[in-house]
This record gives structure tokens, C-alpha cells and sequence, in this order.
């Protein structure tokens, strides 16, 4: 039923069942099909169009359903010009941000139509909109050492009795967010056979920009690496080359993007990084600023200038492994000073992690 009525939880399905009418209750929470408004078809053919042509337009696509649905409860708004219609959209919300998809949208959709019918307006670029947004994004915030390491033994006592594997793959995430530069996305997605014990590296397939890429990992990730693979077989994973790498015990076995984000965020707010309530404070992908901010830190203070170096300083998403390992090897002053099966973290001259 969470499949025949779009809801990702059951929760919503038992409360409609619950209702003394649960027959509305139910259809009420039926999602409306997609670009099924009046401007659906042309808004569905641009998107076929596009990934016809090899793009994943998946932002955009999205955005354009989020209009298609607001048209969907809004038939009256048909034969309007374009600028009403997000006009429109644009009051039902006042946050800076809205302002901005709805403007996005709108010019895309102007674009688009613009080609049917030349006599259709294209909205320009307002720079207004696009100011007012950015003045509310969350600066990146780079985690210090000491917040890295308190970070790393909060996801270590995370409780969890039923699932008593999940403190170790939260503090494996964490290990790769920050050790090698893993987008949480890129992290849910690893697979067993992605780790390469003999190359010491990871493989890292279809992340952005339709990139893959080898990571080289220091020796005391490894080591960790190898722990909890460990920690995994004796929990009753799976361990082909094809299984997921952080795996839980539920239908699927393989964590989403979301759930992760949300175990993270948690680990975050116990280790008293982030406020507990709002989208404020440090995020997982700050994990990503903070590698590279301590590694130029770190050469830096041995006495490198990157920038007189160019053709050892690869952007962070490098597919090579010969110019990755700058990024990646040694890694910066986080370290394992116990036995790795403690997951203890100490004094950063025993080692690189």
C-alpha cells in the first residue's frame, strides 16, 4: 500500500485507515501524476528530450514537477501567461529560497516554450533573487581535529541495540567523508567489491559529473576498513563483490542517501556540533571541506606551496590515481593511537588517517 499511495513510511497508510473514512483518507494520499497539469506534456517532452541526449537533469526535472503539481491544484491559472503562473507559485511561500526554484523554473520553462512559440517572453536572469537566496546558504564549516576525533567516538556510542553493527558503519561513513573525501552519496553507494586490499584503494563509480575515480587510502584506514569488514561478516552480511558496503539488516540491506544523512545528522547533534532543532550548524558535507582544508594545512606547514606546484595539485574529484595520492596520502593528522579494533583516535604523530 506505501507503494500504490506514494508514501515512503507507513505511518501515513495507518493513520488513513484509522480515519472514519478511510477510503478519502486513503485516496487523499495518492500522489498526482506526474506533469499532469496543462503545461505537463511540453514540460515531460523537454525532460525526455534531454535525457535523450545524455544529461541526468535531475534537478531540473524535479523542479519542473514541483510546478507541474502547484498547476495540477491550481486549473484556473490555464491560459495565463507565463509570468503569472510563477508569480503565483512564488507567493504560496515566502522563503528566499522558493523565490529562487520558482525563478529558476520559470526561465527554463520560458526557454522551453519560447522555441514551440516565438511570440512567448523568455524571463530574464534577477540578480535580486539570486542575491537574497545566497545571503541565507550555510557557510561550509571545517571541522577542527579535536571535532573530527569527538565526532568519530560519538558515531562509536551511537545507540543502536537493535542494530548493533550501526555504530561502526556510522563511524566507517565518517571515515571516509573525512579521510577521503566521500560525497554521502558516493558512500552509500560503495560496494564490497569496490575495495581493493591489494592496491590499498577504493573505487568510487558514477559520482558527479558521470566521474569515477580511484582513491588511494592511508595505511590506518585500511586497517579500519578492514575491521569493519570484519565486524560486517560476523553480523551475517553478505560478502560478494556486489553487496553494499555499509549494510543493515532490513529489506534491501543497502543504506539510502537520506537514512545516512540522517543517522550523521544525529551523530552530529550528539557530539554537540549542531543545534538540535532547524537545517543550522555543520553538515556531513562539510566533512568534504574540511579534508581539503587539512590537507593544504598540512603542506603548508611542511614547507609546499601547492600553487608553485600545478601538476601535482589535482581538484578534489582527480580520476588519477598518480595525482589523487596528493590528496589523499598522508592523510591529515588524524590518526588511530590504540588498536584499530577500538576505534580509539589519539595523538596525531603515531600515524596518518
Amino acid at each position: 500500500m506505501r507503494a500504490e499511495y506514494g508514501q515512503r513510511t507507513t505511518t501515513p497508510v495507518v493513520r488513513a485507515l484509522l480515519n472514519p473514512n478511510p477510503e478519502a483518507a486513503l485516496e487523499a494520499l495518492r500522489p498526482l501524476p506526474r506533469f499532469g497539469s496543462f503545461l505537463g506534456p511540453v514540460m515531460r517532452e523537454h525532460v525526455d528530450l534531454m535525457h535523450a541526449m545524455g544529461y541526468r537533469y535531475n534537478t531540473q526535472a524535479e523542479r519542473l514537477l514541483r510546478l507541474d503539481r502547484f498547476l495540477q491544484g491550481r486549473p484556473d491559472l490555464s491560459g495565463h501567461p507565463l509570468t503569472e503562473l510563477i508569480r503565483e507559485w512564488t507567493n504560496t511561500r515566502s522563503t528566499p529560497q522558493h523565490a529562487l526554484d520558482c525563478h529558476q523554473a520559470g526561465r527554463l520553462l520560458s526557454s522551453v516554450l519560447s522555441r514551440i512559440d516565438p511570440t512567448v517572453e523568455k524571463i530574464p536572469s534577477d540578480k535580486r533573487i539570486w542575491r537574497l537566496a545566497k545571503e541565507r546558504y550555510r557557510q561550509p564549516y571545517i571541522f577542527s581535529e579535536q571535532d573530527v576525533l569527538g565526532l568519530l567516538e560519538t558515531a562509536l556510542s551511537f545507540p543502536s541495540p537493535q542494530s548493533p553493527l550501526r555504530p561502526k558503519t556510522l563511524h566507517m561513513m565518517l571515515v571516509l567523508a573525512y579521510c577521503a573525501g566521500l560525497r554521502i552519496g558516493e558512500v552509500v553507494r560503495l560496494n564490497v567489491g569496490d575495495f581493493n586490499i591489494d592496491d590499498r584503494v577504493i573505487e568510487v563509480h558514477g559520482t558527479k559529473f558521470f566521474k569515477s575515480r580511484r582513491l588511494p587510502l592511508s595505511d590506518s584506514a585500511v586497517a579500519a576498513l578492514q575491521s569493519y569488514l570484519t565486524s560486517r561478516k560476523g553480523a551475517g552480511a553478505s560478502m560478494s563483490p556486489d553487496a553494499p558496503l555499509f549494510w543493515h539488516q532490513h529489506a534491501g540491506g543497502r543504506y539510502s542517501r537520506d537514512r545516512a544523512g540522517k543517522l550523521l545528522v544525529r551523530v552530529l547533534r550528539r557530539a554537540k556540533l549542531k543545534p538540535a532543532p532547524g537545517r543550522v550548524g555543520p553538515r556531513v558535507h562539510d566533512l568534504r571541506h574540511a579534508f581539503v582544508a587539512g590537507r593544504m594545512l598540512a603542506w603548508y606547514r611542511e614547507g609546499i606551496n601547492p600553487q608553485s606546484r600545478p601538476r601535482t595539485w589535482p581538484p578534489i574529484s582527480g580520476t588519477k590515481i598518480s595525482t589523487r595520492r596528493w590528496c589523499t596520502s598522508p592523510l591529515p593528522r588524524i590518526c588511530f593511537s590504540k588498536p584499530v579494533s577500538d576505534f580509539a583516535c589519539g595523538a596525531p604523530d603515531s600515524c596518518s588517517l
